[in-house]
């Protein structure tokens, strides 16, 4: 694993979480908890729209990006983007207010779009590349809503998703200048083989990610329906903490999956992975006890009298974001070596427990019900990735703990590359 490369891609986590709480304060503090829940519904719903497209737009494209012709896959990859942002908005919006689906349309498509754009960094494991796109879409929406709501006054919650759809599109063009430049897309044409392989690695690998999230999101829609748009507001202040940290698994994963795809050979894969799996467990934990720690005060100065509750949510979902962190390294180093059906039968039961705690729960306790359904179905679900990985390789307790001579290691590499 390289150092410079975990460095950078930390810092831009780090950088991106920092604008993402600075986006929530801001929201939560402009539109409350109602706004907040709108803009908390369109994001759910751009997302169940991103797995459809992301079956070609993914990590499929990432995956094979060095191995078919580029052109193609930019191609097959585009045209998919488009049918899925037409169709499928209108789909999901059947279940609640469509009052936003023509912004859910234009949203899904330039997002789309952008995702094909960043994924093929990712494949050409360029991540400098895709670190930099991933900051700049919180970056550059962060300014157009300043441009917005400041200079022309528009205060409405709608102006979120203009600034959105401004964002992406200008982030998708000039991603577009970089990755087209050097490919000649003369006598290129639709590959029926390219399609098949773009979308067999794919709908296998977003299943598993939609399943994932309908696990985690599902709640939102039964909190909508059962406790009104303010509880959804309320709870995914406190969902968006856990999504904070998970930024450490995140980072490591992306890693570890690029790293392993790019490689020709079997290059110590369970060694690496066993490495990723301590920073994560103990940078986890450390910042879960800072969460926990913070007084509940500080979080209502800071979103406001409507989100009280956000320390309590954020102690109950605490077991299950280290589940999920844990079980985020395993799976995408499974995903890498095409080991896909664990993840798949990992996400059914997460789904399936999900389902059950939010019709039995939300009703009668609301947001705790959510949080307990929430935690139940992220422990159990990565106890069985987790069972999995450890069928394959030796387990032992010092797989989560970071030894004094790996920190002194590590703690070397880091200064010998911030020197160098």
């Amino acid at each position: 694993m390289n150092v410079r490369t975990v460095l950078q891609t930390f810092t831009t986590r780090f950088a991106l979480l920092v604008l993402n709480f600075g986006i929530i304060i801001f929201t939560t503090n402009m539109w409350g908890s109602e706004g907040k829940g709108i803009i908390s519904l369109l994001i759910a719903d751009l997302a169940i729209v991103c797995f459809a497209s992301n079956i070609l737009v993914g990590s499929s494209i990432s995956y094979f990006s060095t191995r078919l012709p580029l052109q193609q896959l930019i191609i097959l990859s585009y045209i998919w983007s488009l049918l899925i942002s037409i169709t499928i908005p209108f789909i999901v919006t059947t279940s609640h207010s469509q009052e936003y689906v023509w912004y859910l349309i234009i949203i899904s498509f330039v997002f789309s779009l952008l995702t094909a754009n960043t994924n093929i960094f990712i494949g050409q494991n360029n991540l400098s590349r895709f670190n930099l796109y991933t900051i700049l879409q919180q970056l550059v929406l962060i300014v157009f809503l300043i441009i917005y709501i400041y200079v022309f006054s528009w205060t409405d919650v709608y102006v979120y998703f203009i600034a959105q759809i401004c964002a992406y599109t200008l982030l998708f063009i000039t991603s577009s200048i970089e990755i087209f430049k050097p490919l000649q897309f003369k006598n290129v044409t639709i590959s029926k083989t390219s399609f098949k392989s773009l979308f067999s690695y794919g709908w296998k690998t977003q299943l598993y990610s939609f399943l994932h999230f309908l696990s985690n999101r599902l709640s939102y829609y039964f909190l909508e329906a059962l406790q009104g748009i303010a509880s959804v507001g309320v709870f995914s202040v406190g969902v968006a903490f856990s999504e904070a940290i998970w930024t450490v698994s995140r980072s490591l994963a992306v890693i570890l999956y690029s790293d392993i795809i790019s490689q020709k050979q079997d290059i110590s894969y369970i060694q690496q992975t066993k490495l990723s799996l301590k920073i994560c467990f103990v940078l986890t934990c450390l910042f879960v006890l800072i969460m926990m720690i913070i007084p509940n005060s500080f979080y209502i100065i800071v979103f406001g009298k409507d989100f009280a509750q956000t320390k309590n949510i954020i102690m109950l979902l605490s077991p299950g974001i280290l589940a999920i962190a844990i079980s985020n390294i395993i799976g995408h180093y499974f995903s890498a070596l095409g080991i896909l059906r664990i993840l798949n039968i990992k996400a059914f039961i997460g789904l399936g427990i999900t389902i059950i705690g939010s019709y039995i729960l939300i009703p009668s306790l609301g947001i705790t019900g959510a949080c307990i359904t929430t935690v139940a179905a992220n422990v159990i679900s990565s106890i069985i990735v987790i069972y999995k990985f450890y069928t394959n390789t030796s387990f032992s307790l010092s797989d989560f703990i970071i030894t004094k001579s790996e920190i002194t290691m590590l703690y070397s590499k880091i200064l010998s590359k911030i020197h160098s």
